[in-house]
């Protein structure tokens, strides 16, 4: 047995946990007689709508360290997010007069199917500058000058729609941690292929292989940012190939569902309150 007390032993024989996974490793395919069906009436491979959600399940105030914290489900999709700050910046050169937001967006090693290294890597750097300007439009810079709030985001299962379920996440942990905000943040995804929407995709259908015909008609993945109360969009990230319509309709579909996830945020961050408040008069009693 290692003698190294600074790291966990593991077992001396391990085998590749893509062995038990209970799913195929096949991307789900989407085939031309489903262009012919209803959008209304066909159903996806896990049984819902094209426009339905996957059930959400978020709770603020996890990790007792943090300033401010949040941890969000997504059916498959598992994401933790922590605040600490404000506190004082520590190099001179990045001085202001505004506050600062510095986030770190992270894969756990095994949030995926094919192990993610230690490292960030570019699709991880490019996710952490989304997430900070999205916030920056929502959190009043303005109320803690000269300092920075550092916001730690760390995907735990990667299902599908990550980036959207990781903006909303932060955005539930920055107001838990009591910072001035304009409005919370609501990501959502929807995965286009030709004229269907399919919102709050999965990770088989965001991966999902298209044949000849349906790449002629044009696929991509639209995510957006909301601040639902003011009516604006604070992100809005665009992969694929989409013509002016499809754009258009993308970016409908994202804010429609954005507005159906506002209340599921709204009540987890009023339950968090009255679990403070409660807390704080059992202490001083």
């Amino acid at each position: 047995m290692p003698t190294d007390t600074k790291r966990v032993p593991g077992p001396e024989v391990a085998q590749p946990y893509q062995w038990f996974y209970g799913e195929k490793e096949k991307p789900v395919t989407v085939g031309l007689l489903n262009l012919v069906c209803n959008v209304n009436k066909y159903n996806r491979e896990d049984g819902r709508m094209f426009d339905e959600l996957r059930p959400v399940f978020l709770k603020a105030g996890i990790v007792s360290q943090s300033k401010g914290s949040a941890y969000m489900e997504v059916k498959n999709t598992k994401v933790i997010c922590a605040v600490y700050g404000p506190h004082e910046v520590d190099r001179r050169e990045d001085f202001q007069m505004n506050g600062q937001l510095r986030c770190e967006f992270k894969f756990a090693t095994f949030a995926c199917r094919a192990r993610r290294q230690h490292q960030s890597d570019a699709q991880e750097k490019e996710f952490s500058v989304i997430v900070q300007k999205a916030l920056e439009s929502a959190v009043c810079l303005s109320k803690f000058p000269k300092a920075q709030l550092d916001i730690f985001v760390t995907v735990l299962e990667d299902g599908g729609s990550c980036l959207a379920a990781a903006l909303t996440c932060a955005s539930a942990a920055v107001a838990d941690a009591g910072i001035d905000m304009y409005d919370v943040a609501i990501g959502c995804t929807v995965k286009q292929i030709g004229e269907r929407c399919l919102i709050d995709p999965t990770f088989d259908e965001e991966q999902s292989v298209l044949s000849k015909e349906n790449k002629e008609a044009g696929s991509g993945r639209t995510t957006i940012c909301l601040l639902p109360s003011i009516n604006q969009i604070s992100a809005f990230l665009q992969e694929g190939e989409l013509d002016v319509e499809a754009s258009v309709q993308g970016m409908q579909s994202c804010i429609e569902g954005c507005q159906r996830l506002y209340p599921v945020v709204h009540h987890c961050l009023i339950e968090a309150v009255k679990k403070k408040f409660l807390a704080g008069s059992k202490e001083v009693t």
